[in-house]
């Protein structure tokens, strides 16, 4: 079948004709959102900017939350599509959308009421903290719209379909910087227009993938199953959680780190914001090599092709490799521009610096997040979860120890140094366990 592709192609062109669509697609979101702070730095003021990206911080957290338990959830599902089996395919499909619509809820709720608490416990500069709680507010409305369309993009990428949700986040991110740029140039609704505009932008894409996700599910001949199933949620959770954790680690750290940030005021905030804006966007070939590789390990190992996934390993590693190169050359050539772009001619000097200090360093190191992120991803795919868990919570409590202990006494450039060592230990600890081959005999024990 052509939808199997991940199980018969050569492996470098399957991870490659996967993980494209993915990386055009959460480009095109990484720029939507990155839309929100460029329009309320350049057209509202540099305070405005520093709110956004304080609360970028938080946000980020339900976001890893959504796109973890998606992932961890698509894992089961790529299963059984490619065992074919189609029945318990839908089970799995319908009992993680009602899960995680219920979960989505109650964190809504969640952050709606304590959004301002978290905001003024992570030492949020005092003249910032209400744009960003105004701003988490109208967020946290769209959280189920959030869930539901990532858990369905999740499970278009675990049938192979990733162009669908590329088609969805193109529409998206363009409606969204409309939306935008209407919103705050012409309704002069401040940081709360962009959040409108997110909210509007993501509710629309969801309701579409869901659409087009039940005329998907149509084409696979199936008997009629239960919408949910507790052993299935089970089975579900067993993986979720460790991916949830896996994407939450570095948004959790970015958000405890951020409270170090923030006590170096206003100015060092918007700069450090911009940059980790810019951060975003080169994290996201690796993300989709991650993403890609738990897809192929998984489909493989349901197939009984089970010597198709080392191959498979070393095919992304070089495929990192390459898009490594390309993130170094353009920070170390562009950083000037690209901090511009989000400050102005304008922007204070201190922001500036921030901002052009983080980048020239971070441009070196993106090649272990990939390696850490690939690596990651075949453990999560085979479901061998339990030294993936243990590789991100090191990761974590290195960033978040060294941000808090160093940053105080020897400068800001504490928190950016902490990174790269976070990735290396992570990576480290997964790839030896890869060595192991343990993960064959769990992959093998699920299957």
């Amino acid at each position: 079948m052509e939808k199997e592709y991940l199980i018969h192609k050569k492996p470098i062109k399957a991870l490659f004709l996967f993980a494209l669509p993915m990386i055009i697609g959460n480009l095109f979101q990484q720029f939507y959102t990155m839309a929100d702070s460029v329009v309320v730095g350049r057209f509202v003021n540099e305070n405005a900017l520093a709110a956004v990206g304080a609360s970028y911080s938080l946000t980020t957290v339900f976001i890893s939350v959504a796109i973890g338990g998606g992932m961890g959830a698509s894992v089961i599902t790529s299963r059984y599509f490619g065992a074919r089996e189609y029945g318990k395919m839908k089970r799995s499909v319908s009992t993680a959308l009602l899960s995680f619509l219920v979960l989505s809820i109650i964190l809504g709720i969640v952050g709606a009421l304590c959004g301002k608490s978290i905001m003024r416990a992570l030492n949020t500069p005092a003249q910032v903290l209400d744009m960003a709680s105004e701003y988490l507010n109208i967020y946290f409305l769209g959280l189920p719209f959030l869930f539901m369309y990532n858990v369905l993009s999740a499970m278009f990428n675990a049938l192979g379909r990733s162009r669908i949700p590329l088609y969805l986040l193109i529409f998206s991110s363009i409606f969204n910087i409309l939306l935008d740029i209407y919103m705050v140039c012409s309704l002069h609704m401040g940081v709360a227009g962009v959040a409108w505009a997110t909210l509007i932008a993501q509710g629309i894409s969801a309701v579409a993938a869901f659409l087009l996700f039940l005329k998907e599910m149509s084409t696979y001949p199936a008997d009629r199953q239960p919408l949910f199933d507790a052993a299935e949620l089970g089975s579900m959770v067993r993986i979720a959680l460790p991916s949830i954790l896996q994407q939450s680690t570095v948004s959790i750290g970015m958000m405890l780190v951020q409270s170090v940030v923030n006590s170096f005021g206003a100015e060092m905030l918007a700069g450090f914001s911009a940059a980790m804006r810019v951060e975003s966007i080169c994290v996201v070939p690796m993300a989709a090599m991650g993403n890609a590789i738990s897809s192929y390990t998984s489909q493989n190992i349901g197939a009984g092709e089970m010597e198709r996934v080392p191959k498979g390993y070393h095919s992304g590693l070089c495929l990192i490799g390459g898009f490594a190169m390309v993130i170094c050359a353009a920070l170390e050539l562009f950083y000037r521009p690209i901090i511009t772009m989000f400050l102005g001619a304008d922007g204070t000097q201190l922001a500036m610096q921030t901002g052009i200090g983080y980048l020239k360093f971070m441009g070196w190191f993106f090649a272990l997040i990939g390696c850490k992120m690939l690596t990651d991803g075949l453990l999560r795919g085979a479901g061998d979860m339990k030294m993936f868990t243990v590789a991100n919570l090191v990761n974590l409590a290195i960033r978040v120890i060294i941000a808090v202990t160093l940053a105080p006494a020897f400068g800001i450039q504490m928190v950016w140094f902490a990174v790269p060592i976070g990735w290396l230990a992570n990576f480290v600890i997964s790839y030896l366990e890869y060595r192991t081959g343990k993960w064959k005999r769990t992959g093998k024990a699920i299957s």
